[in-house]
């Protein structure tokens, strides 16, 4: 039978909550999300629950990572039902701040990142949002102290962007990818999928087909511009705007100019109606 894991809200609240976790030499797991929780986050907290003792969820939709004409407003929030979920996992702790809690007033400081967070993907398109990303991370870090931060892998930009904040800031966290969770037909499942008309999601799984026959045919040895044509050419033709569709260095996500240069990740995002997507796979 599930328990209901402890929610607290407050900074001085969670750190008496973390150190009743840190009992007995526990180890503790942080799953960040901002809610609207599907079986992608589900799959995040499992991969946490098998690498720590506890496990800590926060649920935090973070403006500073919306520009005015995004969606901070809209952002589906669906509270009960995450309850509801992490209870079912066995989650230990649900961290849910309110936006003054973490931004109070005054609050004057940012971390900026850049390698892979200025490699012209992601940021070419929202430049202000690794800014806010690194910043709410790195708060999240250093209010919850884990031992490992499990990230989803759809984000891959921003996996690589925490994994190097992690590392040069010396934050003591050893952050986890964890494999896209898709569809049956597969779109890789977001919270914002729910954005989508009926058509809109019979056609968006094109991005997925895009990139796995752009793999196939750099697998095949064929040639890095033509393929990465080809699948623009898919993705286009289906009725997406897209921002991108590219083949970059796994690691740095640095450019290529052919498939001898190191693991390769393909990358995408696009627009489809008023929905953004992005998802990548690798080589």
């Amino acid at each position: 039978m599930s328990r209901s894991p402890m929610i607290v809200r407050t900074v001085p609240a969670l750190r008496r909550a973390v150190d009743g976790l840190r009992a007995k030499k526990a180890t503790i797991a942080l799953v960040p999300t901002m809610g609207a929780l599907h079986d992608g986050h589900v799959s995040l907290v499992r991969l946490a629950k098998r690498r720590a003792t506890r496990v800590v969820v926060s649920i935090f939709v973070n403006p500073t990572q919306f520009a005015p004409s995004e969606d901070f407003g809209s952002y589906p929030r669906t509270w009960k039902a995450d309850v509801a979920r992490l209870a079912a996992e066995d989650v230990d702790l649900i961290w849910n701040p309110g936006v003054k809690t973490m931004y109070p007033d005054g609050f004057a400081t940012r971390i900026v990142p850049e390698g892979p967070a200025i490699v012209g993907l992601e940021d070419r398109f929202r430049p202000h949002f690794f800014g806010g990303v690194a910043t709410v991370v790195g708060k999240l870090f250093t209010q919850v102290h884990p031992d490992f931060a499990i990230f989803g892998e759809k984000d891959f930009q921003q996996l690589r962007v925490v994994t190097r904040m992690a590392g040069d800031l010396d934050l003591g966290v050893k952050v986890i990818g964890s494999r896209t969770v898709r569809e049956r037909d597969g779109l890789a499942m977001s919270s914002r999928n729910v954005y989508l008309s009926p058509e809109e999601r019979r056609i968006a799984p094109v991005l997925y087909r895009a990139m796995k026959e752009g793999a196939g045919r750099l697998r095949a040895g064929d040639d890095l511009e033509a393929a990465m044509a080809g699948g623009a050419e898919l993705i286009t033709s289906a009725g997406f705007a897209l921002d991108y569709f590219e083949a970059r260095h796994a690691q740095t996500l640095a450019p290529i100019s052919s498939v001898k240069d190191g693991p390769i990740r393909i990358l995408v995002a696009a627009r489809l109606g008023k929905t953004r997507l992005i998802d990548n796979v690798g080589v």
